[in-house]
């Protein structure tokens, strides 16, 4: 009888441990995409992504836990199941519609910029013919840069691709290079914090944010979206964005609100 009642109590416990599991949600960040997803000074996660996920997995039941990823390889750690999700201030890219990854509503409306030295002369996207200009790996930016935009990048010296901006930036302030190519709200964001550092008055490459999800993760995605959306109907989602006023005005969720 007592070895039955072990073996009864090892196989709840094994079956509680794979519950457990099942039921965390692994939210893949970039842990440098400030003020989406970063590392506060506490050593813990957070951004605007980040607040809004925790609260709508608690809504949905879910324990959350968030996964820094290497930007460029972001979809095959989603497809290795590292990650539940890529939630990131990433952009929605018909590449991964079309290659089956399920993809949330679209919930922030963005484009990208160039940010340079204040006292470097440049004024327009023209000026950086001859220049070095650093993008970050994987991302909308570099797509455009070697895509779209290649009658602008044709025009560099180099183009610098790095693993995250924040190296991007710091190549600009070392003055190794001399632009950075990079989503408005994280330029706004860093361009506050460093005024030898100045935003062209250009806008290139209009997109829109979302969530990426594996293949056939409909339910998943929908279970998300449904936590999501209650938080917009119950205000938290505004009450969270309020803490992150520079990407206020261009959340679509509260922009169909009103």
């Amino acid at each position: 009888m007592k070895k039955l009642l072990a073996l009864v109590l090892t196989l709840c416990l094994a079956l509680g441990v794979s519950l457990a599991s099942a039921e965390t949600f692994k939210m893949g960040i970039d842990p440098e995409y400030d003020p989406f997803s970063y590392m506060g000074n506490d050593g813990d996660y957070t951004g605007f992504d980040v607040a809004v996920c925790k609260a709508a997995c608690e809504l949905a039941g879910l324990e959350w836990e968030a996964v820094p990823v290497d930007w460029d390889f972001k979809l095959q750690m989603l497809d290795a199941k590292d990650v539940d999700c890529v939630w990131s201030g990433m952009t929605i890219k018909q590449s991964m519609i079309d290659a089956g990854y399920v993809l949330s509503a679209p919930y922030y409306e963005s484009w990208q910029v160039l940010v340079v030295r204040a006292d470097s002369g440049i004024e327009t996207s023209a000026d950086l013919a001859g220049k070095v200009v650093a993008v970050q790996l994987g991302t909308s930016g570099q797509d455009l840069l070697e895509g779209d935009l290649t009658d602008l990048s044709s025009t560099f010296s180099a183009l610098t691709t790095l693993s995250s901006f924040n190296l991007c930036f710091k190549e600009l302030e070392g003055n190794a290079a001399d632009a950075v190519f990079v989503d408005f709200p994280v330029a706004e964001k860093y361009v506050a914090e460093h005024p030898e550092l100045k935003i062209l008055d250009e806008k290139l490459g209009f997109e829109e944010y979302g969530i990426c999800f594996r293949k056939d993760d409909t339910e998943l995605c929908k279970k998300i979206e449904d936590a999501v959306a209650e938080l917009v109907a119950s205000g938290k989602y505004a009450e969270i964005a309020a803490e992150y006023p520079n990407i206020v005005d261009n959340l679509i969720f509260l922009k169909n609100a009103e």
